[in-house]
């Protein structure tokens, strides 16, 4: 008795007069019930979700006895939810249980009882005098800080440092925040909230251990707190396993998107606002022309917004013309961020030019939402994992503020001798906004949805101030110029979806899924079918 059923807005469940799932194996005894199904991936039954790399949000539910002419038994606490990717290909390689590994943990780190905080605490590489490979980076997150724990970023820091950096850590981003940090720009690692351990190719691997390796790193662990929690403590962190038995390439980390800042902005009350960060041509011409004319090979990118993120996507183009998305998740869950594999290596090569793509919906918030560091503000970042390494660290645009502030009227500007909260400038008329930020200003403007889409419209067309770092704090020659972003084609036209049906027989696009269902000795007896 295991057959397709759907539910509607009222959460009953009905039979598909089209039945696409197929049970495949079945076995039960005194603790577990296993089932295994299979569904073509686009079925175009329109009680059917199409199965596709997209996040999908897996709703299981259950009930001890079988189901019974009266319809189904009610689960009551035997339910739950996961989102997973059930597409994404797996590279989990069979590592060695005596593989060396080190940990980089924060030490009884109290999490202060507000919104956001960013810790940031230096290590020093234990592996030193020899080249090996990190193989895998596993999160080590306190039992029951889960939702606490938002992200953690691994950056290289300067190789100019000495021991004495290592004493404590501090809040990042803050005025008295050591020195050292600043010396910490490169990313090399990123893990995010609902990710799981990431496994390198066998062909790639993290390099520590030389002099061109990280021997100082910074990790920074961006704390959620919205219901301002007291008395927390927290010892999360990462583990990184290593190898010594080296691999044929470097692995590298580029942050292409928008750059953090105030320029990014979404007005309130969109069902869907569009922003765009740019990797552009110049700067990835002059970066790839001078360290890697062949190219760059990214295997896996992990895509990157806040609360008001509904889809991202990576758009590359070759020579002008739009190649197939990089990366996408048209279902972003901000509780589920991790690397994607990809499942072809795509090669990126100097001329190219790529396109971080964010859809936003703010209809439930009534002011601006701000690019910045709070899981309130927003971000739209990709971070691509790529080889062989070159001294590319970050690849980024800011659109051009002036037009922002010339769709809501203003006309003159000033810019305060001494800077206190008003930043970048003080508005000087007209006089509705006499005296105002750029902040205070873009929320005291009456938006609606039709305001809002021109000016989505005008913020996709501004000229881009160009972000192209190194490590070390240095930068490519383009840095700070000014890019037109490409014309393209919006919005972004999906592939066609080619149906398949239960009828087909020949089909290569099906998905085969495991339920597994742990039963307690009070629930032994008829297992009935999962809801």
């Amino acid at each position: 008795f295991r057959q397709d059923y759907f539910t509607d807005e009222n959460r009953v469940l009905k039979k598909d007069p089209q039945q696409d799932y197929h049970l495949e194996y079945a076995m039960e005894n005194s603790t577990h019930t296993i089932l295994a199904f299979s569904r073509e991936l686009h079925t175009c039954d329109t009680n059917d979700k199409s199965i596709t790399e997209s996040t999908v949000r897996v709703i299981w539910a259950y009930h001890h006895k079988d189901m019974g002419e009266a319809g189904q038994n009610y689960h009551g606490s035997n339910r739950g939810t996961k989102s997973l990717r059930l597409l994404n290909p797996e590279k989990e390689e069979v590592l060695s249980a005596s593989l060396p590994y080190f940990d980089l943990t924060n030490k009884d780190v109290p999490v202060p009882d507000k919104d956001t905080t960013y810790w940031c605490q230096m290590f020093k590489i234990p592996v030193q005098h020899e080249k090996h490979h990190v193989t895998k980076v596993e999160p080590l997150i306190q039992k029951g800080h889960e939702n606490l724990v938002h992200h953690i970023l691994l950056y290289q820091c300067s190789s100019n440092l000495n021991d004495s950096v290592l004493d404590y850590g501090h809040e990042c981003y803050h005025p008295n925040m050591p020195d050292s940090f600043l010396t910490c720009e490169t990313v090399i690692f990123a893990w995010a909230i609902g990710g799981e351990g990431f496994t390198y190719p066998p062909h790639v691997g993290l390099s520590i251990g030389t002099a061109a390796d990280p021997q100082f790193v910074l990790m920074e662990v961006h704390y959620d707190n919205p219901s301002y929690t007291e008395g927390l403590i927290d010892n999360s962190g990462l583990r990184l396993i290593y190898t010594p038995v080296i691999r044929k390439y470097d692995a590298g980390v580029i942050e292409a998107g928008l750059w953090v800042s105030l320029f990014h902005n979404i007005p309130p009350g969109m069902p869907e606002f569009v922003s765009e960060g740019h990797c552009t041509l110049e700067c990835l011409e002059e970066a790839l022309g001078a360290e890697r004319p062949a190219g760059i090979h990214v295997f896996a990118v992990l895509l990157h917004a806040h609360l008001a993120g509904r889809a991202i996507r990576m758009r590359h183009f070759h020579n002008g013309e739009e190649q197939k998305l990089l990366a996408y998740d048209d279902e972003f869950d901000f509780n589920f961020q991790e690397f994607q594999y990809l499942k072809e290596e795509r090669t990126i090569l100097p001329g190219d030019n790529l396109i971080t793509e964010c859809h936003y919906s703010t209809v439930d918030r009534i002011r601006m939402t701000w690019g910045g560091l709070s899981t309130r503000n927003e971000m739209c970042l990709s971070y691509l994992l790529y080889y062989p390494r070159i001294n590319l660290t970050r690849c980024a645009s800011i659109p051009d503020i002036m037009e922002q502030l010339q769709f809501i009227g203003v006309k003159e500007i000033y810019r305060p001798v001494r800077q206190v909260k008003t930043w970048p400038f003080i508005i000087k008329s007209p006089k509705q906004y006499k005296n105002l930020s750029f902040m205070d200003a873009m929320n005291k403007f009456k938006w609606s949805i039709s305001e809002g889409v021109s000016y989505n419209e005008l913020v996709l067309k501004l000229p881009v101030n160009v972000r192209c770092s190194k490590t070390d704090n240095a930068e490519w020659s383009i840095q700070g110029m000014t890019a037109l972003p490409p014309e393209i084609e919006r919005p972004y036209k999906t592939e066609p979806v080619i149906c398949s049906s239960s009828s087909c027989l020949h089909c290569s696009l099906f998905l085969t899924l495991l339920f597994v269902v742990h039963v307690t000795a009070s629930t032994i007896g008829n297992i009935g079918p999962f809801v």
